[in-house]
Formats: C-alpha cells, structure tokens, sequence
C-alpha cells in the first residue's frame, strides 16, 4: 500500500494514510471538534479508519483513553501506528459494528464518536478500491452504528457524530428509543447555500427535547473554498473546540 503523511491541525498532527483509498478531510477534524470530552474520559470511535477524528480529539484534550473499531485491517493498522508516531495511546480492534459480542463489550464509555458511510448501498457505484468502498458506500446497516454506540455508553454518555444533511430522517429514525436529548448543528459551505451537512449530539437516557440549531458556515465566501471562516479556521488549524450555534 502507498502512503503519503498529512499535516492536520496546521502540521501539529502528521498522520499516514493510503495515497488511493479513502482519505480523510475536514469531517473527522470538524466532529472532534463537536464531541464535549474531558480529560479522562473514555472515548469509543466507531468506524476509526487511520484515526483522525481520535487523534485530532486527543491532540485538545489531555489524558483520554482512547479506542477504536476499524472493519479493515491495513487502516487500523495505520491507526495504531499513527498514534504511536503522535505519542498517543490507542486501543484499535479490527472488526465490524454489528459484530457479536459488541466490541469492546467490557467497557462503558463517557463519549462515542462515529462517522458513518455517507451513501446507502445501491446509491451509486463502488469503487472498486475496497478503502474507498467501506469509507463512502454503506455495508453495515445504519441503525447497527447506532445500536452498537448506544450499548457501549454509559448513562448519561454523549454520542457524537457528522453524516450528510440528506440522511438526517435515517439518522433520527435510528436514534429513536436509544438515545434522546437530541441536538442537530447543520453545515452549509457558505452563508448562500443549503446545508449539506449535519453534526448530532445526543444522549443516554437524556430528556432534553430535540433542537434544531442555526446553520454554520463554512468558508467566508463562495469563490474561495480554502478561505474559511475564522472559528471553522481555529479548528482546522489550531484544533479548537466548535462551538454549536444556540
């Protein structure tokens, strides 16, 4: 497999990931950014691929203990490397969400963090490149993310995750009678568009009810789509928390 290193949070993060296969963007970056951690806490990403969204979660916030799941063993591989390259400690099983038992049975988490394939199967075709494929294209159902997170949290444990606008009726629909306290952030890439996607924390046994919050933009304007807006930027580049919009 060819590998090329990635600068995140403006170089402080260098990570491998393969040069053709699913690559990490701003997603993984902008859904640590969302998850309310504290130092140590116990963080389960499902999904975790190479490890960015981890890896950019602990690079904030000092002393979490931090696992993941990864179906694919050449990108959990790369994960447990990449932590150890950023001195971090990373507990990677390679297996899928809906196995039996759940991974990491034993445990119980204050946070699970996940970034589910954004297309449903069928919905165009699979790349032939199988990082790709599991990546983009949905293999494992999506209320199989969303049961296995809601088993490995704790009362009262946040779930927290990024997913395309278009999927968010799924996305609920999964949520229902697992998790409540619902809170829904749309993104839109500039103050003229849709939202196209949306970030969601929700709850363990939480009562709270469902909000749906004003949209955040993400570049300054539409010409420029490396010019970001400054809070989006001091993510991206400083690893600073989002903040959702009330």
């Amino acid at each position: 497999m060819d590998i090329t290193q990635d600068g995140f949070l403006g170089g402080k993060l260098l990570l491998n990931q393969p040069k053709v296969g699913y690559r990490a963007g701003i997603d993984p970056v902008l859904l640590a950014a969302s998850c309310p951690a504290q130092p140590g806490d116990l963080i389960l990403e499902l999904g975790c691929g190479v490890g960015v969204a981890s890896l950019c979660l602990a690079a904030r916030i000092p002393g979490l203990k931090l696992h993941g799941v990864e179906i694919l063993s050449e990108y959990a591989e790369l994960a447990r490397a990449n932590a150890l390259q950023n001195n971090c400690q990373f507990d990677v099983e390679i297996g899928s969400v809906s196995s039996q038992p759940t991974p990491f049975y034993n445990l119980q988490f204050h946070h699970v963090i996940m970034n589910p394939p954004y297309f449903v199967a069928g919905s165009s075709p699979a790349s032939p490149e199988r990082g790709r494929a599991s990546g983009k294209i949905e293999q494992t159902p999506l209320s199989h993310w969303f049961s296995t997170a809601a088993k490995r949290l704790r009362p009262k444990g946040y779930l927290t995750l990024i997913q395309r606008v278009e999927r968010l009726p799924d996305v609920l629909a999964a949520l229902k009678g697992r998790l409540g306290s619902i809170l829904v952030q749309p993104l839109a890439p500039h103050d003229d568009s849709p939202a196209h996607l949306v970030l969601i924390k929700a709850r363990k046994s939480g009562r709270a009810d469902f909000r749906l919050l004003p949209t955040k933009t993400l570049h300054l304007n539409k010409k420029n789509k490396s010019e970001y807006k400054p809070e989006i930027a001091a993510i991206l580049r400083d690893g600073r928390q989002l903040t959702w919009n009330s």
